[in-house]
């Protein structure tokens, strides 16, 4: 039996999981994914996602790769997939993939997008898709103070305590703060992320935009490179997984939500 290699687009609301990887006793994206297509291929499925994602973090479009010798049509994994797949998960797409791409090393670029829902009073019906902060945020200030972050830096103070990277190194393409009514979004991307960096950078950015600390703070940290130094991190609840590149012969289009961006330098290089 020869087996393909197929890529697929997921979507899932990350409230109710333990995070993408899977977990003794946890309920898991990924766990839920596999048995799902094991449904569907007649054998046990595993997938390779793009980036891991943590509790209660979403995804607009998180990408994964998996081999079956199944021989079934695309809609089968998409149409058959779902139907075994809870209502906070579901797969978008599905594409046969070429035989040396991989989900998490063949990407060049992740996308994320963390979303502030800033009013008064909390939401009733968005607290599982975004952080609610009641003090008025100065959007403007915060993106002015994001952009002493572009370029390759040693991001030691936006990193988690316990973060298992070999590296505090990283290249942010871009980052965007902006508003929208009651809503201030925060997008940006980068080569590769280390654990909660954007929830750390968000957490910055809202200091700075609730003006307990000036523009120039982020400046401060990363000379600093010490996580003890900068603010909270931010709730997971409000940051999706937006879009992850690839190089254009792997024919994968960017999730359409990266078209819809303000000014931005998405340059991948």
């Amino acid at each position: 039996m020869i087996n393909t290699r197929f890529v697929l687009g997921i979507e899932y609301n990350g409230f109710g999981f333990s995070g993408w990887q899977t977990q003794a006793q946890r309920r898991c994206v990924q766990h839920c994914l596999e048995l799902a297509l094991a449904k569907i291929a007649n054998h046990p499925i595993s997938v390779q996602c793009a980036g891991r994602t943590d509790t209660g973090v979403h995804a607009l479009e998180q990408i994964v790769h998996f081999e079956s010798g199944a021989q079934r049509p695309l809609e089968a994994w998409i149409l058959g997939g779902n139907s075994h797949l809870p209502e906070d998960i579901k797969i978008i797409w599905a594409k046969p993939a070429l035989a040396d791409f991989h989900a998490r090393f063949s990407a060049i670029a992740r996308f994320y997008r963390y979303v502030i829902f800033n009013r008064a009073t909390k939401s009733a019906l968005y607290h599982q898709q975004t952080t609610w902060q009641g003090t008025h945020l100065d959007a403007e200030k915060m993106h002015e103070a994001a952009q002493a972050l572009i370029g390759h830096h040693d991001f030691s103070s936006f990193r988690a305590a316990g973060c298992q990277s070999k590296s505090p190194c990283r290249t942010l393409y871009f980052i965007n703060v902006y508003r929208e009514h009651e809503y201030v979004y925060v997008e940006l991307s980068a080569n590769a992320f280390l654990h909660h960096m954007v929830r750390n950078i968000v957490g910055v950015l809202m200091d700075i935009g609730t003006a307990k600390k000036t523009p120039d703070w982020t400046v401060e940290l990363l000379a600093l490179n010490d996580r003890s130094k900068a603010g909270v991190t931010a709730p997971p609840n409000g940051l999706f997984l937006a879009g992850v590149f690839y190089p254009a012969h792997y024919g994968i289009a960017a999730h359409p939500i990266f078209a819809k961006l303000p000014k931005h330098a998405a340059r991948f290089d």
